[in-house]
């Protein structure tokens, strides 16, 4: 009597795994670990100095956004789109005297070392109000009554001093998408560790862990109007003196003038390009 051998039938609903795979926990997240607080930095810059990393920017990647700018600072990569004015929805008093201006900033799920959701959670909400603190001062919204104009800002990957190079990179598009504005805005950070601080620092430098506190443990953002020679925005954490926070300040001030002319650039070759070409006599 022949014997017979079942077959079980293929699962057409399960998708099958590479043939060379690895293991899930070469991928698995790891605490920070401590860096050292002396000598160069991991990217070759220096402590104590206002060295912020090379920047490249560009302006009117978007072509449906009333204006766009993308920003690149190491490995942080920022896109940002302007859209309106236009007009709003809600109609009161305000409204109808000055115009209304909303920011948006969403973490793309693989922007960082752990996997976010699309959903806004409250980090993406309070970097929106953050960000729109820092904006509102610089915009004449008196120009545009009874309109709204949305800024919608995408983290494509956060490598550290994020809230800073996207109040950089929504300025840009705010200025390329032609909206009337008193100043740009720039942004800079800082984190400073008992009696040394990094300037634009990166993610693992954000989030080392430090054996002990102090009055020097923390972090600091600035939003600056480099032409008024104003603050428009300020964010800080941790636990730092007045004379640590006034100094950190300043610092940031001067990392936003580096910042500036590579800004200013970006923003003359953007309308060079926009511009027509000129009439043949």
């Amino acid at each position: 009597m022949e014997e017979t051998q079942l077959v079980m039938p293929t699962d057409t609903k399960r998708v099958r795994g590479p043939e060379a795979s690895q293991s899930p926990l070469l991928f698995w997240s790891r605490p920070a670990k401590a860096l050292p607080s002396h000598g160069p930095r991991a990217d070759g810059r220096q402590r104590d100095q206002v060295d912020v990393r090379p920047v490249f920017v560009r302006c009117g990647l978007v072509s449906q956004a009333k204006g766009s700018a993308y920003i690149e600072a190491g490995n942080t990569k920022v896109l940002c789109c302007v859209y309106g004015p236009r007009e709003t929805e809600r109609r009161d008093e305000t409204d109808m005297k000055s115009g209304r201006l909303t920011t948006d900033m969403r973490f793309a799920p693989f922007s960082c070392p752990e996997r976010g959701s699309w959903i806004q959670g409250s980090q993406d909400k309070d970097f929106s109000l953050m960000l729109q603190e820092s904006l509102q001062p610089a915009v004449c919204l008196h120009k545009y009554p009874r309109s709204q104009i949305e800024v919608n800002v995408m983290v494509l990957e956060n490598s550290g001093s994020i809230l800073a190079h996207a109040v950089t990179c929504a300025s840009m598009a705010l200025a390329d998408a032609g909206i009337e504005m008193y100043d740009l805005v720039l942004g800079c950070s800082l984190r400073q560790d008992g009696g040394s601080f990094v300037v634009d620092p990166t993610y693992p430098e954000e989030n080392s862990c430090r054996s002990g506190s102090g009055e020097k443990q923390g972090r600091l953002t600035v939003a600056f109007l480099p032409s008024l020679n104003q603050v428009s925005g300020l964010q800080s954490d941790g636990e730092m003196a007045e004379e640590t926070l006034t100094a950190g300040i300043r610092t940031c001030i001067e990392g936003c003038y580096k910042v500036y002319p590579v800004i200013q650039q970006a923003l003359i070759k953007a309308v060079r390009r926009a511009a027509p070409p000129p009439a043949e006599s």
